[in-house]
């Protein structure tokens, strides 16, 4: 299956970078380059790309907006939205992530960094750079609590869920977390999707808060 990758920069040179380091393996194909926000939105909309990556800082609508009107919660078929920027800031992260970013990636991640964020999103996981520290997962969950009381689960967690929900908590991918349980793909995905249900929460950026707030981590 070929990845199908929307970029979206208001630097030639940075669009141009992104599109060797993501065609550089075969399953990948980037099928198009906007220069900004608003550019960004009309193309994933009609292209509807399996994986958009988006600069935070651009012309007009910014990535922050630009990834709300794809992914945010009030899209009821939403895209899955990586965010690169070079700036490592507490606000953008938050915004990122609160407005339905998959991953949140900084410009001097690798190639192969970059990669993996696209296919993990486009597999439904969430990647983000190792330069984002547990110190700012920290503070996000609480501003996260100061919006939204943490949820109870509506019925309790298997043993394997909370199993498969530190799993995610510390990053893992579907695939890293059935090697590790010694289980399929699949099953993997199953767990998640009844953590989602049960947590109430969108996505599995989000499920990491829910650990850290409820002192699993």
């Amino acid at each position: 299956m070929i990845l199908r990758v929307l970029i979206a920069d208001d630097q030639e040179m940075v669009r141009t970078g992104l599109r060797m380091m993501l065609e550089a393996p075969p399953d990948i194909d980037v099928i198009g380059e906007a220069t900004d926000g608003a550019q960004a939105v009309s193309m994933a909309r009609a292209l509807r790309p399996d994986v958009c990556l988006l600069d935070i800082r651009m012309p007009g609508i910014d990535g922050i907006e630009a990834t709300r009107q794809l992914a945010g919660p009030d899209e009821a078929d939403p895209l899955a939205v990586v965010v690169i920027t070079t700036f490592d800031l507490d606000e953008y992260i938050y915004g990122a992530l609160r407005a339905g970013a998959r991953g949140f990636l900084l410009k001097d991640a690798s190639a192969a960094l970059v990669v993996d964020a696209v296919r993990a999103a486009a597999a439904g996981d969430a990647v983000i750079s190792p330069a984002i520290t547990a110190r700012l997962l920290d503070r996000f969950a609480a501003g996260a609590d100061a919006d939204r009381p943490l949820i109870s689960p509506t019925t309790p967690l298997t043993a394997k869920e909370e199993e498969v929900l530190l799993a995610v908590a510390k990053g893992s991918t579907n695939a890293e977390i059935a090697d590790q349980l010694y289980v399929s793909i699949s099953t993997v995905k199953s767990h998640v999707n009844a953590l989602l249900t049960k947590l109430g929460v969108r996505n599995r950026v989000e499920l990491a808060i829910w650990a850290h707030q409820s002192g699993r981590t």
